[in-house]
């Protein structure tokens, strides 16, 4: 029960507004506060992929909510692939209707899942109030992880993608494919990403890295093309999806609410990965809590941001550089440096793999920019 209800105000410790990712992941972690959580949907009604490298015990911990496991990715254009293999580090998919549902199963009892939209927030300090079905709450720290607004002229990652059963069984399940760039790439970076869950399972997106996004007929054209050239027949559409991920640094809707996930720069601007720098830092702060610490601590620095930034403003530049980027930053590091690469976790000796690989004109204008 959350005490000291006054004046038809419930008093609460910690409100969280939003229970996606990074909202629900805190609330789970939190067990000697008042929490409410505010969330209006439910995990079903926003089921998509999220993917990152795992292994040992993280694997474990997200057992239940993975829809797909490989040991081996590659990425592929016209000249060839780069196939990588890994026992210590996992390509993993994971269903987010399923990891949200696992979550919310572990909410301590001080804390209080609401189906509904926050209303009337005022923010006062690092808490405020707000209203939610009618009631008023007043929390001590609230945390917005509602997404960012998106700079509409800004560098995304944007994408729709199908799963599917297949007539025939898949010819090859235990490779991910990460990029095929053997696709349009008139428009921007374009590539397929390709999961087989199983013999006739797959998961099939038409993704593009630029500034402006496509009618959804335009990415359907691009799978149907891709799934022709590889002779793979529908035999039925299980569901569809589709995103947006920022690549550039974003804007929060209510600058005066303290961000967590996406909206406080936990997404991976090169890469548009974000599960496992939220998870860090979701763990980092509710860590922070139990010891009256609650300030949102930065889980990608500055300079990673900055070289980000960087690769990010060679691709808008020069675009028709894309494919050649990031076949070459793969191909400049094994398994291990390519996965720390993509969570933001490489080492010195890996972004020097990486600096060596790529072309240094483009690089420079952009660095003297």
């Amino acid at each position: 029960m959350l005490p000291n209800q006054s004046a038809n105000v419930i008093e609460t410790d910690i409100a969280i507004i939003g229970g996606g990712s990074a909202g629900i992941s805190l609330a789970a972690k939190l067990k000697h506060q008042t929490t409410v959580v505010v969330e209006p949907k439910h995990p079903d009604e926003r089921d998509v992929s999220w993917a990152l490298w795992a292994k040992g015990d993280q694997l474990q911990e997200l057992g239940s909510a993975i829809k797909g496991c490989w040991k081996q990715w590659r990425l592929v254009d016209h000249q060839g692939e780069i196939l990588h293999t890994s026992d210590d580090y996992h390509y993993i998919s994971l269903s987010s209707a399923d990891y949200l549902r696992n979550r919310e199963s572990q909410l301590a009892p001080s804390t209080k899942l609401i189906r509904d939209c926050a209303e009337h927030i005022q923010s006062t300090g690092c808490g405020g109030n707000f209203s939610v079905s009618g009631q008023r709450y007043h929390a001590q720290h609230i945390y917005d992880s509602r997404p960012p607004k998106m700079d509409k002229n800004g560098l995304k990652q944007h994408f729709l993608g199908i799963e599917i059963r297949t007539k025939q069984p898949l010819k090859e399940t235990s490779i991910a494919t990460l990029m095929d760039f053997r696709v349009d790439q008139s428009r921007g970076l374009h590539f397929i990403y390709a999961l087989p869950f199983s013999g006739r399972s797959l998961l099939i997106e038409s993704t593009m890295i630029s500034t402006s996004l496509e009618p959804m007929d335009w990415y359907r054209t691009a799978i149907d093309e891709w799934l022709k050239d590889q002779s793979i027949e529908i035999e039925s559409i299980t569901r569809e999806e589709h995103g947006v991920i920022p690549m550039h640094e974003t804007i929060a809707e209510d600058s005066s609410l303290t961000k967590i996930g996406a909206a406080s720069g936990a997404i991976r601007l090169s890469s548009g990965y974000a599960f496992t720098t939220i998870q860090m830092q979701m763990t980092k702060l509710a860590a922070g809590i139990e010891k009256g610490q609650f300030e949102v601590p930065q889980v990608i620095s500055g300079t990673i941001s900055q070289l980000d930034n960087i690769f990010n403003r060679v691709l808008v530049a020069e675009p028709t550089l894309g494919v050649q980027l990031m076949m070459k930053t793969a191909g400049a590091l094994d398994a291990k440096g390519f996965s720390r690469f993509m969570l933001g976790k490489a080492t010195i000796k890996d972004w020097i793999k990486v600096i060596l690989a790529m072309p240094k004109i483009p690089f420079l204008n952009q660095v003297f920019r």
